[in-house]
């Protein structure tokens, strides 16, 4: 296939000094930190706010009660992560919690306070409060904080619009190298269709996760595996890609999809109910921890629930609260299911399981390095070893600030040594034409997401992901033809990263020989002494 290149506007590599892919928590907390000495330039697919953080409802977990520790928020990460986790990363993050709200609050992040101190909530797999919220929208306050802060910074510039492609190494230098070493990346202006090369000494990957290649998902609509596509494409490995969290409380509704209700509420009392038999269900499946075990656990017995009764949907009801306790708690979610004719003060709450988090990704070290040099990342799309096989509820964003500070931290303590980059080549798309069919990238898109949400979803055997493996080497070849033959848009780029990242985490499923945290298979129904990395190399 032709190496896809357009009219570009090569910037000067002097312009900036960094470039980060991704205008998230972790992204952000990077450039706010670089920019003390460097230029960095932000680039973000579609609007600045339009990633994940902004959708974060929950808050961010931190050891700041009294009666709480480092090493009880340390245990109950390692048991929601099912030994999966590398407990030096875990350590790592769940130490800095409290100097990351610290920023935020210096930021002007408005936490919720309760007579003058920080109001702590509680979420499942949590031993104690220490939820750090404001309100049940605390990605938008935090999403917004750090923009702000951004946009005040005369060392970071914003571009908005930016479709990032593939990553610029050292076999699109005009003298050709094939060293590995990234030196940016193409990225195509979504207004113009024209295709700029981003160039720099350091690049950031904060692009987030893969959600979107499931059918139910509440992730935002961008959420398309792009850094870890991008990353693997170039010869990074990803570690855990089978580690898809399904959150268990998604709102049931036909017209409004993706619509999150937060664990919170079952922090503060809300319970599952079987909407045939009007009882709750979740002390047949973990009687001790009831609606507050782990989110696989609680995922997987909603789904059993709705199988074994021909359900829909499940019941969480809060409605045995106090209205008043229900709504200033939850006000956002109040108010949009008012609209929708539910009045959760009153009336239960129809949720099912969705698609949440990808605990997988990018293979990082401590210092956000990946296997690529002059390539960092951090957040969602890399694996550090914080969530092992399931994420513990509200310590994502906590691991975009931690990251993203060590990205940065370890860029300013290297830079010295950083090349200046070389002249890169422009990309070309002389051999390619205009797309004569957008359906055959709209059927493809909706096939991969329906057959990863049946075939390798929150239950999975053998047989199905080897249907699912089957059917993504058809795609492939189709896809690539595809992609070779005509100019990209953000569509393509999109499902040709969702294309891979369905095969990573198929593959992964395939090589995991037992049941672990979020990857459960009938198959392999026990769980190995021994925890180990599906760790996949390109």
């Amino acid at each position: 296939m032709a190496t896809k290149q357009t009219r570009s506007h090569a910037k000067d590599p002097g312009r900036h000094d960094v470039i980060i892919i991704g205008s998230g928590a972790a992204g952000l907390s990077a450039a706010l930190v670089l920019a003390k000495r460097l230029k960095v330039l932000v680039l973000a697919k579609g609007t600045l706010q339009s990633g994940s953080t902004a959708w974060a409802q929950g808050g961010i977990a931190a050891v700041l009660d009294a009666g709480d520790t480092f090493d009880d928020h340390i245990r109950d990460t390692m048991i929601a992560g099912a030994g999966l986790n590398r407990r030096e990363t875990v350590e790592f993050v769940i130490e800095r919690a409290p100097e990351s709200i610290e920023r935020l609050i210096e930021m002007g992040v408005p936490f919720n306070r309760e007579e003058g101190e920080i109001h702590l909530t509680r979420e499942g797999g949590h031993s104690h409060r220490r939820i750090v919220h404001v309100n049940d929208a605390t990605g938008w306050a935090v999403q917004a904080a750090l923009l702000k802060a951004a946009e005040e910074n005369p060392n970071i510039t914003l571009l908005p619009g930016r479709a990032c492609i593939d990553l610029i190494t050292g076999r699109h230098e005009e003298k050709y190298s094939g060293s590995g070493r990234v030196w940016g990346v193409y990225a195509m202006d979504q207004d113009t269709g024209e295709v700029e090369a981003h160039v720099a000494r350091a690049t950031i990957m904060a692009a987030g996760g893969a959600g979107r290649v499931y059918q139910f998902s509440t992730a935002p609509r961008g959420a398309t595996g792009d850094g870890i596509a991008m990353a693997w494409r170039a010869g990074a490995r990803v570690s855990n890609m089978e580690m898809m969290q399904f959150h268990p409380t998604c709102l049931y509704n036909l017209d409004v999809k993706n619509f999150l209700i937060t664990e919170a509420v079952r922090g503060e009392g809300g319970r599952l109910i079987n909407p045939r038999s009007g009882k709750r269900f979740m002390e047949a499946y973990d009687p001790e921890r009831m609606e507050l075990a782990p989110r696989d656990i609680v995922a997987r017995a909603i789904d059993s629930e709705i199988k074994r009764f021909g359900l829909d949907y499940v019941h969480l009801d809060i409605s045995h609260m106090p209205p008043e306790f229900v709504r200033e708690h939850f006000p956002t979610i109040h108010e949009k299911l008012l609209g929708l004719g539910i009045d959760m003060t009153t009336q239960p709450i129809p949720v099912v399981p969705a698609q949440h988090y990808t605990c997988g990704g990018v293979l990082i070290g401590l210092d956000a390095r990946t296997d690529l040099p002059g390539l960092w990342a951090a957040g969602e799309c890399t694996e550090s070893g914080l969530h092992g096989a399931n994420r513990l509820a509200s310590n994502s964003l906590l691991e975009c600030f931690v990251f993203g500070d060590a990205a940065a931290r370890d860029i300013l303590a290297c830079w010295d040594d950083l090349d200046s980059p070389p002249a890169i080549r422009e990309w070309d798309e002389s051999r390619v034409s205009e797309a004569d069919e957008e359906v055959v990238i709209k059927q493809n898109w909706t096939e991969i997401r329906r057959f990863m949400w049946n075939y390798v979803g929150i239950v999975r055997t053998t047989k199905r992901l080897e249907r699912a493996s089957h059917r993504i080497a058809l795609l492939g070849r189709e896809i690539e033809d595809y992609y070779g033959s005509f100019r990209v848009t953000t569509d393509l780029i999109e499902l040709r990263n969702l294309h891979l990242c369905a095969g990573l985490i198929v593959d992964a499923a395939l090589k995991r020989h037992e049941s672990r945290g979020l990857h459960y298979t009938l198959d392999f129904p026990e769980t190995l002494p021994e925890a180990r990395d599906t760790v996949l190399v390109p």
